[in-house]
C-alpha cells in the first residue's frame, strides 16, 4: 500500500509530514515504528507532533483507529512521548 491515507488515522496533513521525514507507505512506517515516525516528525517546522499523533501513528501500523489500540500499549506509548520531553 503506497497511499498513506489509505491508512487509518492519517489524512491529508500527517501523511503530507511523513512523506517528508521519508515515510512513504506502510512498510516505511512498519518499518521505523511510531515512537521513530514522532521523533522525525517533532524535528520539523510546526510539526504539531502530539499524543494523539503517537496513538494515530501507531493505529496506521496496526490497521485500526487509534481509540481502539490495546490499554497497555497507549501506556506504554504515553509513557515514550513523556521520556521524550515532549509537552503533554
Amino acid at each position: 500500500m503506497n497511499n498513506l491515507t489509505a491508512l487509518p488515522n492519517i489524512g491529508k496533513t500527517l501523511a503530507e509530514k511523513l512523506t517528508k521525514v521519508g515515510i512513504h507507505n506502510l512498510q516505511d512506517l512498519e518499518a521505523i515504528g511510531s515512537e521513530k515516525a514522532l521523533l522525525k516528525i517533532s524535528k520539523l517546522e510546526n510539526s504539531g507532533a502530539c499524543i494523539n499523533m503517537l496513538y494515530a501513528l501507531e493505529g496506521a501500523i496496526q490497521g485500526i483507529r487509534w481509540h481502539g489500540l490495546d490499554k497497555q500499549r497507549k501506556q506504554a506509548l504515553l509513557e515514550y512521548y513523556k521520556s521524550m520531553g515532549f509537552e503533554r
